[in-house]
C-alpha cells in the first residue's frame, strides 16, 4: 500500500485529466492521491467528486512557485479547500505573473525569427493554465527543437535564450497563506535545491521557524542517501514527511507514477500525520 502526493493534470502541465490520474492511481495500488498543479486548484473539485465515487482517498493539493532570496522554491499545499475565495485570489497574482511571462516569452521567440503566438499556446494548455511547458511542445511541433529538454536548454530554462523570470511571493509569504487557508505547507522536492544536501540544514532550520510544516523525502530523484539525510533533517526540525511523483504524464515520462511495480512506494502511513496537520489548522 502506498500512496501518491504530487500528481500535476492538464489543469496546469499535466497530460492527464483528474479522472485519469484517478484511474492510473487504483490501476497501480494507490491508496490516496493528491493532485497538486502549478498556482492552481482549478481541478480539485473535478478530482475529489470522482476519486471519491471511485473509492479512492483524494487530499486536495496545490504546488506554488516561491522565492526565498535568490532561490527558487515549490511549496506543497495541502487540505485547502478550492472554494476559499480568499485563496483564490492570492492565486490570482500568481496566475498573472504566467500570463505576463508568457507574453514575453513569445515576443522573445518571434523577435528571434520563429512563428508562434499566443493563441497558439492557449489551444495547446487547452483549459488549463498556460506556461512554458505548453511553449515547448510547440517548439517541438513546428521543428525549432527535437525534445522537450531541448527546448529549455536552449529557449526556456534560467538564463536561456527567451527565459524570463515571473512574479512569485517570498516562501515566508507562501507558508502564511497556505496556513491562513487551513492548509499545510509542504517543501516539495528538496532534493532539487542543492544535491550535495550542504544547504539544507540552516535552511529547514529557518523555515521550520516560519511554519513550514513538512518536506517531500519520497521522491524520484532523491537518492537512498538523500532519503536518509532529509529523514534525520525532518525529525531535528519536527517537520512532517510526504512523498510523491512528481506525475505529468507525457511531458515527463521519467516520472512514472507511484505504485504499481515501480520503486517510488510512498507508505501509506504518511497520510495520517498530515490529515491531523491540516486539522490542526482548520479548527
Amino acid at each position: 500500500m502506498c500512496v501518491d502526493l504530487h500528481t500535476h493534470s492538464i489543469y496546469s502541465d499535466g497530460t492527464a485529466s483528474p479522472a485519469e490520474l484517478v484511474d492510473l492511481a487504483l490501476a497501480r495500488g494507490i491508496t490516496a492521491l493528491a493532485l497538486t498543479d502549478h498556482d492552481t486548484m482549478a481541478g480539485i473539485a473535478e478530482i475529489c467528486s470522482y476519486g471519491s465515487d471511485q473509492g479512492l482517498t483524494i487530499l486536495s493539493g496545490v504546488e506554488i512557485s516561491a522565492r526565498h532570496g535568490a532561490q527558487s522554491m515549490h511549496i506543497l499545499g495541502y487540505g485547502i479547500d478550492p472554494a476559499d475565495s480568499l485563496f483564490h485570489d492570492w492565486l490570482q497574482q500568481l496566475q498573472a505573473g504566467r500570463e505576463e511571462r508568457n507574453l514575453k516569452i513569445i515576443q522573445t521567440l518571434q523577435a528571434g525569427g520563429i512563428e508562434i503566438s499566443l493563441e497558439e499556446v492557449a489551444a495547446e494548455a487547452g483549459i488549463g493554465l498556460t506556461g512554458r511547458p505548453h511553449i515547448a511542445n510547440l517548439l517541438i511541433q513546428k521543428g525549432v527543437v527535437r525534445s522537450f529538454n531541448e527546448a529549455f536548454k536552449q529557449y526556456l530554462g534560467r538564463g536561456r535564450a527567451a527565459w524570463h523570470s515571473r512574479f512569485c511571493y517570498s516562501v515566508i509569504d507562501t507558508i502564511a497563506a497556505i496556513h491562513r487557508a487551513g492548509g499545510a505547507a509542504i517543501l516539495a522536492h528538496p532534493g532539487q535545491l542543492d544535491p550535495t544536501m550542504r544547504l539544507h540544514h540552516g535552511l529547514l532550520r529557518e523555515l521550520a521557524s516560519h511554519g513550514l510544516d513538512g518536506i517531500e523525502i519520497h521522491y524520484p530523484s532523491h537518492t537512498r542517501k538523500m532519503k536518509k539525510k532529509l529523514t534525520a533533517l525532518a525529525e531535528t526540525f519536527q517537520l512532517l514527511s510526504t512523498g510523491g511523483s512528481d506525475y505529468h504524464g507525457a511531458t515527463r515520462p521519467a516520472n512514472v507514477m507511484a505504485g504499481g511495480t515501480g520503486s517510488l512506494r510512498p507508505p501509506a502511513a504518511l497520510l495520517a500525520p498530515l490529515q491531523a496537520r491540516i486539522a490542526h489548522y482548520q479548527n
